[in-house]
């Protein structure tokens, strides 16, 4: 009998500390979000609040003060928001389309084909994962303004056609594709290049979604290239026309955070309607 209570008493204690561990661990884990999501909350605050109690009430939200009309109004007005936008997209769109069809094609090869200096190939691409972007860009910038390519979409999309880290993703998921079902494709008298596309990329669509809130997420908030690149509205990408109107508006914080959150709500939507996929994506090419 007393072994059967002491039994129980060991359990119950057992659960005890693994319920105070589980909530030890998700309370760390809010504390962590909750630092993460603090600026977007100001931000949201910001856009929608009296420019001039931004700072005296931070975090304050009286109904009767209230000014969303006003601060996004501004915010679509005093700039061309919209046509900032729009250049986002056209590069985002331009730069992932290139570098997926450059990428599946360079991953297969690595991955699935054997052939004369592949783990050389396959060493570049570690090596130019190590490479800052900073580091091409100088000679980059003198070549299109030789070639007089500055103040274009293609100077804002060129540098990011390669992608290593799009390489290594897409080969970590090739890995895994079953090498017997590709050598039955070849028999069956498939190409290299239809066994990639009717077999291959079906099956890495996680990956390609992972890698796609990545390469979309990176390309429209960089505001580095563009700086350097663009000097006119009309080509200027989202986080460099806000510069812009910061410029021009000066300190009003409330439409700069109002065109801050235009900018900023497309990705969210992005990774809400990708969110199954990307975490899919990144579990299955081991990239954690």
């Amino acid at each position: 009998m007393r072994t059967l209570e002491t039994d129980g008493a060991v359990q119950k204690t057992r659960v005890r500390a693994g319920l105070l561990l589980g909530a030890a661990k998700h309370g760390l884990l809010l504390l962590f979000a909750a630092v993460i999501l603090l600026p977007f909350v100001w931000m949201l605050l910001a856009a929608v609040r009296d420019p001039a109690d931004i700072f005296s009430e931070p975090f304050s939200l009286d109904p009767a003060k209230l000014h969303a009309a006003e601060n996004f109004g501004k915010a679509l007005t005093a700039a061309p928001m919209g046509l900032f936008m729009f250049n986002s997209l056209v590069v985002v769109v331009g730069v992932l389309s290139v570098q997926l069809i450059t990428s599946i094609g360079a991953a297969y090869a690595l991955a699935q084909m054997k052939f004369r200096g592949q783990g050389v190939l396959f060493g570049l691409v570690l090596f130019a994962l190590c490479v800052p972007v900073h580091v091409p860009a100088l000679p980059l910038y003198i070549a299109l303004a030789k070639l007089g390519l500055l103040n274009s979409y293609f100077a804002l999309m060129f540098p990011w056609f390669f992608s290593a880290f799009a390489i290594f993703l897409f080969r970590q998921h090739f890995l895994t594709f079953p090498r017997e079902i590709i050598n039955a494709a070849r028999i069956d008298g498939f190409t290299e290049i239809e066994i990639v596309l009717r077999l291959v990329v079906p099956s890495a669509v996680p990956a390609i979604a992972a890698f796609s809130v990545f390469s979309v997420t990176a390309h429209w908030n960089d505001l580095y290239w563009p700086l350097i690149v663009i000097n006119v509205t009309d080509k200027m990408t989202a986080p460099l026309g806000l510069l812009n109107f910061q410029s021009a508006e000066g300190a009003s914080y409330g439409p700069l955070m109002a065109a801050a959150t235009i900018i900023t709500l497309p990705l969210i939507g992005l990774f809400l309607l990708a969110r199954r996929y990307f975490v899919e994506g990144v579990t299955m090419t081991g990239v954690k």
